[in-house]
């Protein structure tokens, strides 16, 4: 997480797959023939499923530094967001384009989605949280916003 990779598509009658290699290389393993959305959909699947591993221990981390219970989050691909919360649900739900940044940066979505619980909008009320918590979050947000990694441009 939050490290880029040199792309390398290697067409295999092996179980599709992604592996990483020597800190440098993403070695994609798909069928012959699998079209560009087929490939995507597998690095995809296998972003959610590394945001998987880090979710629910920053979840329990923050539950019990917050005092407070998130009943569900859900990852999705969003266009404009980073994360959102149903305080009613007491569920969030985070960017899959999270797998592509600094943990340090999930961590913050998590927070910050977590703190909404507490306080509906981004008011006064909701940074003293947030500084209270989380007081490096104006560093860690602006890390956030400053690299795009918009898996749209790749070529798979």
């Amino acid at each position: 997480m939050g490290t880029r990779y040199l792309l390398n598509v290697i067409e295999s009658s092996q179980k599709q797959r992604v592996e990483l290699r020597n800190k440098r290389y993403m070695d994609l393993y798909v069928k012959p023939g699998h079209t560009r959305e087929k490939r995507e959909r597998v690095v995809r699947e296998w972003y959610r499923e590394e945001l998987k591993k880090l979710i629910p221990e920053y979840v329990k981390k923050w539950e019990s530094i917050m005092d407070v219970s998130v009943r569900e989050w859900r990852i999705k691909l969003m266009k404009t967001r980073w994360g959102t919360c149903n305080i009613q649900a007491k569920r969030i739900w985070l960017n899959l384009e999270l797998a592509k940044k600094n943990p340090r940066c999930l961590e913050y979505v998590v927070v910050h989605e977590m703190v909404h619980l507490f306080e509906r909008k981004h008011n006064d009320r909701f940074k003293a949280y947030m500084d209270k918590f989380l007081p490096n979050w104006r560093g860690i947000r602006d890390e956030l916003n400053e690299k795009s990694y918009d898996s749209s441009q790749w070529d798979y």
